[in-house]
């Protein structure tokens, strides 16, 4: 506790040692109101010898207690420039007790022989006239209009509270440079209304009639609790009108203190994608992870790297990152490295297939919780290479797992996908293998093995998302396997804290499914991210189809038929039902994938693959596995 009251302390110091300046600068007030004062009660005339001499006497108790009060009340916090109303009362308080306690130390030093009793009321009146008025000319003389700078002509979309806070944000920031020309809303209540100064002009439909001739140069959309389908709307119009626009960050943002309601952003994709925010139960997963050794797999992946990020700020005992990639080892542990750097980090190259490796990990760092999230991951690219495919996937993730057991560590999580759910590529059918490897390991084990099954990831290596934003910079076209085809998806950050929470709820055999929201149909996702561009799709920008590629399917699912549904005390968590395995032929098959594996038996691996997987149904168009 002491050594928390000190770093407050030195905090506080060291903030105030960087305002020293406007710290001087009030005392310096504090002195020319004092004799001010004495001047104004001798009517403008000459201040008596006796009086003059005792006002240099007691003028270092006088600025003494004015600055202690001063910083008390928290006076020199204040950026000048953001100057309002509310920083008035901080110095009122301030200056009045600070003349309460002058007039008491000065009565008890001489009882305020020679010295005016109104000259402490001038003063104060004085000090509080000077300090407020020099902050606020300040800020009227740093304002763009002052100093002959015009700033960005923009239209507020929304004009309820977060439309009222940006307002008064954008009026009191110098650096933003925006100028409000009116705000619009649907709310026919509001039309004429002035807010902050500023005309309601209409709805938001009104955009593109008014944006020409109120010469609008940029949108900001101040709905951050909108519904997908207004954002989407909102967008439009800013579209239509070919208007760049910009956002408000979210409302858990917000609410988090991560974000400010001044910090605009442009529109990401994720924001009309239809997805309610992540809300965690931050304190049991801090519980889960504080003090334990953490190990990620495939920790330079996407999913990877974002659990080592999530993971560090929960104060593990250390964290254990292995990754084949060199050049993705170093760059997620250098950014962690200089995020936490009295964290104890360990970042070894290795293969999760290495079990002579992954045993030495284990023995050298013993790790209490294993995120397994080392995968090939690329639907077309491994339709041709099933071995590999296998031994990544399946045999890795066994690899794993039996270390895991025989280490008895605590908690072992399988980051599968909905591709493992009645598969027909081998990307999925091997992830569909690791999920019965790690069941059927569970029945006998006192590590509690867990796995969480979802879709796709915004901007994940390997996704459409870099492919889009790639064709749309290249001029296009944008290729679609299928105007039809549909996808589930949520954001990295999201995918990650969701796949922590199951960590700690999980007690061992389950299937926790993400909740994924509704399907995006990728043909939209497309046309999006073309109008975001502010091109417009089969004019600026051809959209081809190209037919679904090996191994894809139209629709994806999160569920098989034989999988019993149920909820969990995570909202965004669905819990499946395992269906019953088999320990110990699931072991034996697993060893005889391993001898098909080293002799290179292809036909053998989709044999045993069949046989684990009764429902893969290949969709192997002609490629040569």
């Amino acid at each position: 506790m002491n050594s928390i009251k000190t770093e407050i302390l030195r905090e506080r110091l060291r903030y105030y040692s960087s305002r020293w300046k406007v710290i001087l600068f009030d005392a310096a007030i504090v002195i020319i109101a004092w004799f001010l004062a004495y001047w104004l009660r001798f009517n403008l005339g000459s201040i008596p010898a006796e009086n003059l001499e005792y006002a240099f006497i007691m003028l270092p108790f006088v600025v003494l207690i004015h600055v202690a009060m001063s910083l008390g009340f928290g006076v020199p916090r204040g950026a000048w420039r953001f100057t309002s109303t509310h920083d008035v009362l901080p110095i009122v308080m301030s200056v009045s007790v600070g003349i309460a306690v002058s007039v008491f130390v000065i009565f008890l030093v001489n009882r305020l022989e020679f010295i005016p009793r109104t000259v402490f009321l001038l003063h104060g009146m004085l000090l509080v006239g000077l300090l407020s008025s020099s902050r606020l000319l300040y800020r009227i003389y740093h304002m763009p209009s002052v100093k002959g700078v015009s700033g960005k002509r923009v239209l507020i979309m929304g004009a309820g509270v977060a439309g009222n806070m940006l307002a008064i944000d954008l009026k009191n920031s110098t650096s933003l440079l925006y100028e409000p020309v009116g705000f619009l809303d649907d709310d026919p209540n509001l039309k004429g209304n002035r807010i902050q100064g500023v005309r309601v002009l209409g709805e938001c439909s009104a955009l593109p009639q008014l944006a020409q001739g109120l010469r609008v140069e940029q949108v900001l959309i101040a709905m951050p609790s909108a519904t997908t389908e207004e954002k989407n709307r909102i967008v439009d119009f800013c579209l239509d009108a070919q208007i760049p626009y910009l956002t408000l960050p979210k409302v858990q943002d917000i609410l988090d203190g991560t974000a400010r309601s001044r910090d605009l952003r442009p529109v990401a994709l994720d924001d009309l994608l239809g997805r309610d925010p992540v809300s965690l139960d931050i304190n049991l997963i801090s519980s889960g992870m504080s003090g334990k050794n953490v190990l990620i797999t495939g920790a330079g992946g996407s999913i990877g790297s974002e659990l080592c990020r999530q993971v560090a700020r929960l104060n593990p005992a250390s964290l254990i990152l292995l990754e084949q990639n060199e050049f993705n080892l170093y760059t997620i542990a250098h950014e962690i490295e200089n995020r936490h750097p009295d964290m104890p980090l360990h970042a070894r190259l290795g293969d999760v297939c290495d079990e002579p490796g992954v045993r030495t990990l284990f023995n050298q760092y013993k790790p209490n919780i294993v995120f397994h999230a080392a995968a090939y991951k690329h639907v077309p690219s491994l339709q041709g290479q099933i071995r590999e495919a296998v031994r990544n996937n399946a045999i890795g993730t066994e690899v794993m797992a039996r270390v895991s057991d025989e280490d008895k560590c605590e908690k072992f999580v399988l980051i599968s996908t909905d591709k493992a759910v009645n598969p027909t590529s081998i990307m999925g059918a091997t992830k569909r293998m690791a999920e019965i490897l790690v069941q059927a390991r569970n029945a006998q084990s006192e590590v509690a093995f867990v796995t969480v099954r979802f879709g796709n990831v915004l901007g994940s290596a390997g996704s459409v998302v870099p492919l889009f934003e790639k064709q749309i910079e290249e001029g296009g076209p944008v290729t679609v396997t299928h105007p039809d085809v549909t996808r589930f998806f949520m954001t990295i950050p999201e995918a990650c804290q969701l796949i922590m929470q199951a960590c700690v709820i999980g007690q061992g055999s389950e299937i926790f499914v993400l909740d994924m929201g509704p399907p995006v149909n990728i043909d939209f996702l497309a046309r999006q991210y073309i109008r975001m561009a502010g091109l417009v799709p089969g004019r600026d920008i051809e959209i081809v189809y190209t037919g679904l590629r090996p191994g894809e399917k139209l629709v994806e699912e999160l569920f098989h038929d034989e999988e019993k549904f149920g909820k969990t005390v995570h909202h965004q968590i669905n819990l499946v039902e395992s269906r019953i395995l088999d320990r110990g032929a699931v072991m034996a098959t697993t060893n005889l994938l391993v001898s098909k594996c080293k002799n290179y038996d292809t036909a053998g691996i989709e044999q045993i693959m069949k046989e684990l997987v009764p429902e893969y149904t290949p969709n192997n168009n002609g490629v040569d596995l």
